[in-house]
């Protein structure tokens, strides 16, 4: 395996354990609840800092998104619609049922579907000559995504026993089941993340380099144009709550945990951009694999944010040990991915 792919996949990996622990500032705040934290990270994540690296280190940013198809933007941006919608969704059910759990019902439903879907309809870019589905490379991928759903049912049955344990006393928000199912339904939407990417980065990077653009910045356009959508939801739904909660000034209230939320925006911003530099660096089937292999370690990281919290406390027996065997499902199903990985390079 060349040094590029073993960067790649060192790139996705640590991308999914930032992205997947990197709201853990959360269970340290005592006067923000949801809206006031999410609205500091996610406008700081996914609108100034994209935009502060691409408007200083681009030249000619707006000449050259000017010049990608218009048609490249809508696709890309319907995606993150899609995500946007599942990451408040996500960030409603860390409150509600907690981070561990969430992580592993939203990770396997979203790589089903993210993981396929490039192998179907070729990305742009170097994706466009990935592997179809019905290759080697693609049968051993969609093997991976087999184990991983294998995985979310262990998860969700630990789910169901770790609530019966606590009766209710975890400190979570709303019944087990309601938050199952807004899991479910942001874990098909969060691929919309990584599509985004796999759909518009091939012009939009080509376009910031022709201007002179170098290939971190390049990436970085590709997040502050791509996500736009996504990134307009995640702030404007946390400014409806305060707005319609009256708690603007919370805002103002603690430092320190403005600082945390701070915290949470930097981690959602490297993140993504170590996610998009990862698949290119994978290769043609990057965009299935890098996608899988990124949510494997973010549940990971979910359930270290988790269990490291609290979460898990006073809970034994079954319900552990089948988070536990899900946990190594998805460590098993990443290695079936990365090999999978190895056989399109031939």
């Amino acid at each position: 395996m060349s040094t590029e792919h073993l960067l790649g996949f060192a790139a996705v990996a640590f991308a999914g354990l930032i992205i997947g622990s990197g709201v853990w500032p959360m269970k340290l705040m005592r006067k923000f609840q949801f809206e006031h934290w999410w609205f500091i990270g996610m406008l700081l994540g996914l609108i100034i800092a994209p935009w502060a690296v691409t408007l200083a280190l681009c030249p000619n940013p707006f000449e050259a998104y000017a010049s990608v198809p218009t048609r490249t933007l809508v696709i890309a941006n319907a995606w993150a619609f899609g995500w946007g919608i599942a990451n408040i969704l996500c960030g409603l059910c860390f409150v509600r049922i907690g981070i561990a759990l969430t992580g592993a019902i939203l990770t396997g439903l979203g790589v089903s579907i993210g993981v396929s879907m490039p192998m179907l309809v070729k990305g742009s870019g170097l994706f466009r000559n990935a592997p179809d589905i019905g290759s080697p490379a693609g049968l051993m991928v969609l093997a991976g995504v087999g184990v991983m759903l294998i995985g979310v049912v262990f998860a969700a049955f630990a789910g169901f026993g770790r609530d019966r344990t606590l009766q209710k006393l975890q400190k979570t928000s709303g019944s087990f089941l309601g938050g199952l199912i807004m899991t479910a339904i942001a874990g098909v939407l969060s691929c919309g993340l990584g599509l985004c990417f796999v759909y518009g980065q091939g012009p939009i990077v080509e376009a910031m380099k022709a201007n002179g653009a170098a290939d971190i910045p390049a990436t970085f356009a590709v997040w502050s144009v791509a996500v736009l959508s996504g990134a307009i939801i995640n702030v404007l739904y946390p400014a409806y709550l305060m707005t319609k909660n009256n708690s603007w000034g919370v805002l103002a209230e603690s430092w320190k945990e403005v600082a945390l939320a701070v915290i949470i925006g930097v981690n959602m911003t490297v993140g993504v951009v170590l996610m998009g530099s990862g698949m290119l660096a994978l290769g043609a089937l990057g965009a299935s694999v890098g996608f899988g292999i990124q949510q494997a370690s973010q549940m990971l990281g979910n359930q270290g944010a988790g269990f490291i919290s609290g979460e898990w406390r006073g809970v034994h027996g079954t319900p552990r040990y089948q988070m536990y065997f899900a946990i190594a499902l998805l460590i098993f199903a990443a290695i079936i991915m990365a090999y999978g990985n190895k056989l399109a390079q031939g």
